[in-house]
């Protein structure tokens, strides 16, 4: 899982245009908010591997993948935020939402 959100959060800044397209328009500031989260990523992820931080880190990123369902609604109801993506995925996206939150919850 540490691996997967270090990952995450690097590719915020090697992609950053793909990630400030996704956000909806009701959050300001889209380019330090790519950036925040992207840290947020891959700090979040890096706590993972200290075990004494893992509950701590753990609750974060169950808070940031809350407030990603709104990111994840947003590409669902905005075309231009779709990516061109299938329908089938970005519905898909919502269950999955809620396993990574269920993987996080195993650290707390």
């Amino acid at each position: 899982m540490a691996v997967i959100y270090i990952l995450a959060g690097i590719n915020h800044f090697r992609n950053p245009k793909l990630y400030e397209r996704i956000m909806p328009p009701y959050i300001p500031a889209h380019k330090s908010m790519v950036v925040l989260s992207g840290v947020a990523e891959m700090v979040l992820g890096l706590m993972l591997l200290i075990p004494e931080n893992q509950h701590l880190a753990a609750w974060g990123i169950i808070t940031m993948l809350l407030v990603f369902f709104t990111v994840h609604i947003h590409m669902l109801t905005n075309e231009k935020a779709s990516l061109k993506l299938p329908k089938w995925v970005l519905i898909s996206r919502i269950p999955l939402q809620f396993l990574l939150i269920w993987w996080a919850y195993q650290y707390t």
